[in-house]
């Protein structure tokens, strides 16, 4: 009687304490539970998918967006009653108690709508029998409150499938490269399979994964569609045949593309992620007070890692494949491969038209170094540039312009030693250049002369070189004379505070450090006639509405044009710099016009070694800024015939290469013609005195009484026996100052001096 009593006592509290938990059990709606969901970033074709980012590779689909012959199959492979019982199979749990206390093999028996309970709900994920009470509490009212079809949809957004695929379309993806809408009904059952166990347990079953253990997973996937034409779900009326077979490409080891896409930022489009967030900050898409966190406007620090979004970038894959293969050097035949150990490149190509940044290249790991952009070290220095060398003449050529310098003034050209200082000025080691104290400012800049622009920097003062960078679009310029060296924000600085001091004169030719993305935005403004865009990554954001499954645009790129540089002065560099492609041997091709400017810059001071080196130049509808330097430690820089190198070798090559590959098919676009502002006579150099004109001969009549100059005023030029159609008749072609030389011309036609 004590036991009998005893054992009642305890059904009746369990069943009060069963009936407690059931009424006490709050059941927070599925659409109300924040998965985490992965964010696709999109090339600017908004088709190519470029990575993929978030602490769990998922992409919410509703269940209008998954195939009737999935959902069966999932229905075939985990509960075959899913339609029919109320979340709980107590059938299922009495068979699989008594297989279990008879020996069988261990079964669970949990419903889908059980095995959705305990993927989404934190408290459900112990493996005690409160738990599995709570699990059958909750399966319950979720079939309550819920139909069939949104608890599948939701359980299938829910559960892992392998390879890092979170939910039905990344598996879809992970496994077949598609989306779950076009997967056929051979390739449902695969998926449908894996969620049994899709990878292995250690010491354990090998899982279902194809790839890892053929055997086990076409033996799963024959038992899925037996399942599936056993409930009548196949080969019926308004239903798909069985499929003829396995699909076999799924036995392939697969691609590391298909798991996740890198998932990540660990690649080279990583550096391109790390812009997204800042620009969706600034441009109000995203908040850091959590208190204003709305579904139009997640929290900036974590959006990107659960926020599901889909993000269209300014990237165009023809120009980042150009770059890649030009700069990378894991790519083989890049200029690159097979490059010493030390040397590293960056490359930033922009739209002049529009600042967008259609190419990008800073290191191959997104969570490394930004050899192209900003960085911040342990002690948060902003870090990151590099010496532009004379690449910055460009800067400090429109500056002099801008002042009313022309680009025929003449400026000092021979080395010397400014007063108050301890360093001379050179031309790169070169005292005394051809044009010696009377070098143009366009010579100087085709020369690449230093000491010139020097002395512009003495007349217009440093601070004028410094708002022309600024205006073009350098935002930082770092200090060198402090260590490490100190950033200085010019958008928010006044430019007559930062010049003279700490930017000293020798920013004329391009000392003091700037990122190759600043670089690349600053040429992007003279190739667009002086109208400025700041460089931008981001096109759109969208943000998909669960309860459609459609994509909703929250946002994306705001053009705002500035007019920043006069016109008249780019046309002035324009017509400058065109003509250096040929000076460096740098052409384009199909005689492409464009601009480029070489830099470099020293190792360490006093030595003959390179630490920086640069080429940036432009077409109207491409600006495109290389450096070539040091990867860690900083060491000359060299090719493997162990010549320096310069601007116009590997740089130089590599700019060839990436404008020619993103170029090619374009329109040919030409620069407006130049200007011609300016004043000749406004430099400090020599102004050559001209020659007096030569003085007229009474030679007589037909010149016949000058023996010292016969048949003509020139000197003597080469034997012509003369044609009817040749006016320089026989015995002509003189070269002379005194005429164009020539015998008795056959007609006194007027002829234009060669």
């Amino acid at each position: 009687m004590l036991i009998a009593s005893f054992a009642v006592f305890i059904m009746i509290a369990g069943i009060g304490v069963i009936g407690f938990t059931y009424y006490s059990t709050n059941v927070v709606l599925p659409n109300q539970i924040d998965l985490p969901l992965a964010t696709t970033i999109y090339a600017s074709d908004n088709k190519t998918q470029i990575a993929k980012v978030g602490e769990q590779n998922r992409t919410f689909v509703s269940i209008t967006q998954i195939p009737k012959h999935m959902r069966d199959a999932v229905a075939a492979a985990e509960d075959r009653n899913f339609y029919e019982h109320s979340g709980v199979d107590y059938k299922g749990i009495a068979r699989a108690a008594w297989n279990n206390l008879t020996g069988g093999d261990r079964q669970g028996a949990s419903t889908i709508t059980q095995q959705y309970a305990r993927n989404a709900y934190e408290k459900l994920q112990d493996d005690s029998y409160a738990r599995k009470v709570k699990e059958a509490i909750v399966a319950s009212k979720l079939n309550d409150q819920f139909t069939k079809e949104q608890i599948m949809e939701h359980y299938l957004n829910t559960i892992y499938f392998g390879r890092n695929a979170y939910g039905i379309e990344a598996a879809a993806q992970a496994y077949f490269g598609k989306s779950v809408s076009k997967v056929d009904v051979a390739e449902a059952a695969v998926l449908a399979s894996l969620i049994k166990q899709p990878e292995p347990t250690p010491g354990g079953h090998q899982g279902y994964d194809p790839a890892v253990n053929p055997t086990a997973a076409k033996e799963r996937w024959t038992y899925v569609i037996n399942s599936m034409v056993e409930e009548g779900w196949l080969d019926t009326p308004n239903h798909p045949k069985r499929p003829a077979g396995y699909p076999e490409k799924t036995l392939q080891t697969p691609k590391e593309s298909r798991a996740g896409q890198k998932f990540g930022v660990n690649n080279p489009i990583g550096n391109v992620i790390n812009y997204l967030v800042p620009e969706m900050r600034e441009k109000k898409l995203c908040t850091d007070n959590e208190a204003q966190v709305t579904d139009r406007k997640p929290f900036c620090a974590t959006m990107l890692k659960s926020g599901g979004y889909r993000i269209r970038t300014t990237i165009d894959m023809k120009v980042q494949g150009a770059i890649l293969k030009a700069a990378q050097r894991s790519t083989k035949g890049s200029e690159l491969d097979g490059a010493r150990k030390n040397i590293m490149a960056a490359v930033v190509s922009i739209d002049p038209r529009n600042g967008r940044v259609v190419g990008y290249y800073g290191g191959d790991d997104g969570t490394g170094t930004d050899y192209a952009g900003k960085n911040t070290d342990s002690a948060g220095n902003i870090t990151g540039g590099h010496s532009p060398g004379s690449s910055f003449k460009i800067y400090t050529l429109a500056a002099a312009i801008d002042a009313g310098k022309s680009v025929e003034s003449r400026w000092k050209g021979k080395a010397f030693t400014p007063d108050g200082v301890k360093f001379r000025v050179s031309n790169a080691g070169t005292d005394n250049p051809s044009c010696g104290d009377s070098c143009t400012l366009r010579e100087s800049t085709l020369k690449s002369l230093n000491v010139p622009f020097y002395h512009v920097s003495l007349d217009i003062g440093p601070d004028k070189i410094v708002e022309m960078a600024k205006k073009a679009g350098v935002s930082m310029m770092w200090q060198t004379n402090v260590n490490p060296p100190k950033g200085h924000d010019l958008t928010k600085a006044d430019p007559k505070d930062l010049a003279p001091d700490p930017f000293y004169h020798v920013i004329s030719y391009g000392q003091y450090p700037i990122t190759v993305l600043d670089h690349a935005n600053g040429v992007a403004t003279f190739a667009n006639k002086g109208v400025y865009h700041k460089a931008h990554f981001l096109l759109s954001v969208e943000k998909q509405n669960k309860d459609t499954g459609k994509w909703e645009k929250l946002g994306g790129e705001q053009l705002k044009p500035l007019k920043r540089i006069n016109p008249d002065v780019v046309a002035d560099v324009n017509d400058v710099l065109k003509d250096y492609p040929a000076r460096v041997n740098h052409r384009l091709d199909d005689g492409r016009e464009a601009t480029a400017k070489t830099g470099t810059w020293e190792l360490r001071e006093g030595t003959n070694e390179n630490g920086d080196a640069w080429m940036i130049g432009y077409t109207p509808q491409l600006a495109t800024a290389v450096w070539v330097g040091n990867k860690g430690k900083r060491e000359a820089i060299k090719m493997k015939d162990g010549r320096n190198i310069s601007g116009s070798l590997m740089p130089g090559d590599i700019w060839e290469r990436v404008m020619d590959g993103a170029l090619k098919g374009a329109e040919k676009l030409q620069f407006p013609p130049p200007a011609n502002v300016g004043d000749d006579t406004a430099g400090n150099g020599v102004i050559p005195t001209p020659e007096p004109p030569p003085v007229p001969q009474d030679c007589g009549p037909l010149g016949l009484f000058c023996p010292q100059n016969p048949n003509g005023g020139g000197n003597q030029g080469p034997t012509n026996p003369g044609t009817p159609t040749d006016p320089r008749g026989p015995g002509g072609g003189g070269n002379g100052d005194g005429g164009d030389g020539g015998g008795i011309l056959p007609t006194l036609t007027p002829r234009t001096r060669e």
